[in-house]
């Protein structure tokens, strides 16, 4: 069996689409495992005879899907908010992106409500000074209900009578808890009452689906969403998503063993951004993040928001290898780094002088620590039209070659420029341990 994983490294927005578009061109299934729609992956790809580039923006739906024989699969793991799933796929179809028949969603992924996403945004009222920063898509809510036994999965629609009965039941719940909140609970069944009908036909027993294509030997692709440092568990929690987001929730959100998966790839931005709060030791609230938000684009696919930008945080990325066991790297956006003289690279945390090991589980070490950085220089040259590893600067491949030792781990992709075309394959070499 060989399923590859491509997994984000950091606190998200790496650049994950990019990668799993070009790679999908190669496989039968692209998979989803964990995550809503408060994922964003934006695409660049050709469409129709004159080849016009069109951008695509992903949320729910597998990336993978911009390649025409590929399977997109919605695993357990997901959480469904069915109405942005048509609102997607229509507006992807509109596109000029032919979709029929090659989208599935598994029978056990657990429903998204408009009330999980009133519910999102009073959480973050009451939370105050506190707030997350969530995308209010309804998906802590959601999963709040799944882990406290009480959600609503997929197929609980085709059984009208219970779904509405259970579903009556949650939203009372939710009124006793935050008090009685504008909301059609009526219609809102029966408006489920015509989406169950519309989806019926994109729903499979996916545990049965995957394995079934794998053991016909098709090549299956996972496309993760977020990235490590938002994971429930070993992320900066609580600052965090509400799922696995890592190499283990890849198991459990599509029912797969572990021996199952043949190569796991981890996305890492060429320098470190993330959205909403929580602790960012390597942020930089000054020209050079300006810089990063500015020349890279650094605004959020789902909400738009301008992300907050630092340099590469090493010690972040070595939590993330430790815990995803990467057998490469994409380092993506290298070409924002282009016009800086000199680029740092944070490489170890100190506290009262003391060094930290590993990565700290508590928020209150965490804003304590000095970041040491090791400096190096800029190439100061553009390299986007550049089509080779070779090709680069000899300063840019230094740059290249030191996260590449510091993480004892190869860098296989580079990412120079925005289109699909800007990926550079780079032999991948053995590290030694």
């Amino acid at each position: 069996m060989s399923v590859t994983v491509v997994l984000g490294a950091q606190w998200g927005d790496e650049g994950k689409g990019k990668l799993v578009d070009i790679l999908s061109a190669e496989f039968d299934v692209c998979a989803r495992c964990a995550g809503g729609n408060n994922a964003g992956h934006t695409i660049v790809v050709p469409i129709g005879p004159e080849k016009i580039k069109t951008t695509f923006a992903f949320h729910l739906l597998p990336s993978g899907l911009v390649n025409p024989k590929c399977i997109g699969l919605i695993g357990s793991g997901v959480v469904v908010h069915i109405p942005s799933f048509f609102a997607e796929l229509d507006a992807l179809e509109k596109q000029g992106l032919e979709c029929s028949g090659r989208i599935l969603l598994s029978d056990r992924a657990h429903l998204v409500f408009d009330f999980h996403q009133i519910v999102d945004g009073l959480k973050e009222v009451e939370l105050g000074g506190s707030s997350i920063g969530t995308t209010k898509k309804g998906i802590g809510p959601a999963y709040s209900g799944k882990a406290s036994r009480s959600g609503l999965r997929v197929h609980h629609l085709f059984d009208h009578d219970t779904f509405a009965q259970k579903f009556r039941k949650i939203v009372e719940g939710r009124f006793k808890r935050y008090g009685h909140f504008e909301y059609d609970t009526e219609g809102e069944i029966e408006r489920y009452k015509v989406l169950a009908q519309r989806l019926k036909p994109f729903v499979v027993d996916s545990v049965a689906y995957i394995h079934g294509s794998l053991a016909a030997q098709k090549k299956v692709l996972v496309e993760g969403a977020n990235a490590l440092m938002l994971d429930l568990d070993f992320g900066t929690y609580p600052f965090v998503t509400s799922s696995s987001t890592t190499i283990g929730g890849v198991c459990t959100g599509l029912g797969i063993p572990p021996k199952a998966i043949g190569t796991a790839i981890g996305v890492v931005k060429a320098y470190t951004t993330r959205v909403g709060g929580g602790p960012f030791p390597t942020e930089q609230l000054n020209e050079i993040g300006e810089h990063f938000q500015e020349v890279g684009r650094e605004y959020g696919t789902t909400t738009g928001r301008r992300r907050r930008c630092g340099w590469l945080d090493l010690v972040v990325m070595k939590h993330s290898c430790l815990i995803n066991g990467y057998d490469s790297l994409n380092l993506t956006k290298l070409d924002v780094l282009d016009d800086l003289a000199e680029i740092k690279i944070a490489v170890r945390y100190l506290v009262d002088g003391a060094d930290l090991p590993y990565f700290p589980a508590d928020l209150d070490v965490l804003a304590k620590v000095e970041v040491e950085y090791v400096t190096l220089p800029g190439w100061q040259t553009p390299i986007t039209s550049i089509t080779s590893f070779a090709e680069l600067p000899e300063k840019c491949k230094d740059y290249v070659g030191f996260i590449e030792t510091f993480l004892k781990t190869p860098i296989e992709w580079i990412g120079v420029g925005p289109g699909r075309d800007s990926m550079l394959r780079k032999e991948r070499k053995r590290m030694s341990n």
